[in-house]
């Protein structure tokens, strides 16, 4: 789930809590070039105000005009289907023949929003199964790594809260930068900074701080294929020691910053003193980020979310088509 996704549920449950009709709609199935992936969300309140995207605008208009003609008082989950021909791609904005099947369901207290948003608060991740029969919502603890979309004629099943998790040696300046910005994506973000001076005034909103040392939180941390791990210290004390384990477990990405004199440094160090082998020493992603020109720290956060999310499309396949290309 990104953040756009957790906003649309902020804003249905707010609505929910003034008392107004809300539909929840959600993308359950795309063939062809879709404006956004399966599992985006849209709310339309009672008066027709929207919240979130499913498309450039086009089928956020017409659920708009279905729910001021009468058409959205549902009773129970619904599915909606657009663009299914030539015609309708073009009026519904999916100009090069995609389709795109929502399924719009009403909210009420069966539909448990605010229950989700306290479980996503406090970072967890979240199974949701949508009985299609009656509306009534169930929660679980999420497996790791789950997050396919599940429809059947019986249920929905979605996961909520981030797949994605980001783990950063080092609670400086950049780290403010890179934490906002993985978030906005849809990462779940941990900081660890042993440093008193450092980790003392280090506080953002939905970021975790641990001040253990960088290899015991490693180790603890159960890397994943679905966790980066960025070492922004500057200090070998401490990014050697986050390195020396993270180049050894399945992370998809691991970074460090520093120069490419400081990076040969580094590489001698890890084999010499840790034991790590070449292949592993290749898995190192530094000078961390891609080569934009970046100078300042928000330019170098950048450069590495963008190198981050390279590396994880390539390693899922091929990018999903998302839109028409010109």
């Amino acid at each position: 789930m990104d953040n756009l996704d957790l906003g649309v549920l902020r804003t249905a449950a707010g609505w929910q809590a003034e008392a107004r009709g809300v539909v929840l709609g959600t993308i359950t199935r795309t063939w062809g070039s879709a404006p956004r992936p399966v599992g985006s969300l849209v709310a339309v309140r009672d008066d027709g105000l929207i919240a979130g995207s499913v498309s450039g605008g086009c089928i956020e208009d017409d659920l708009i005009a279905q729910l001021r003609a009468g058409s959205l008082q549902l009773e129970k989950p619904t599915p909606l289907r657009y663009g299914v021909g030539a015609e309708e791609a073009r009026r519904f904005g999916l100009p090069c023949g995609g389709t795109l099947e929502l399924l719009l369901e009403p909210l009420g207290p069966q539909s448990a929003v605010d229950d989700l948003l306290a479980r996503l608060s406090r970072g967890e991740r979240v199974r949701r199964t949508l009985d299609l029969a009656t509306g009534a919502v169930t929660l679980a603890p999420a497996e790791r790594g789950a997050d396919t979309l599940q429809l059947t004629d019986a249920q929905l099943v979605s996961h909520h809260g981030p797949q994605w998790r980001l783990l950063v040696i080092g609670a400086g300046q950049m780290t403010d930068y890179l934490a906002q910005m993985a978030l906005a994506l849809g990462y779940g973000v941990t900081v660890c900074d042993p440093r008193e001076e450092y980790a003392e005034g280090f506080a953002l909103a939905g970021v975790t701080l641990t001040r253990d040392m960088p290899d015991d939180v490693v180790t603890a941390f159960d890397v994943d294929d679905a966790t980066a791990v960025v070492a922004l210290t500057h200090d070998p004390k401490l990014d050697d020691l986050a390195l020396m384990e993270a180049l050894k477990s399945p992370a998809f990405y691991v970074g460090a910053i520093g120069s490419r004199v400081n990076q040969a440094k580094r590489k001698a160090r890890l084999a010499e003193h840790f034991g790590l082998t070449a292949a592993e020493l290749d898995r190192l992603h530094g000078p961390v980020g891609l080569h934009i020109g970046a100078r300042t720290p928000p330019e170098i956060a950048l450069s590495i979310l963008a190198e981050m999310t390279a590396v994880r499309y390539r390693a899922g396949g091929a990018r999903p088509e998302v839109g028409c290309a010109v």
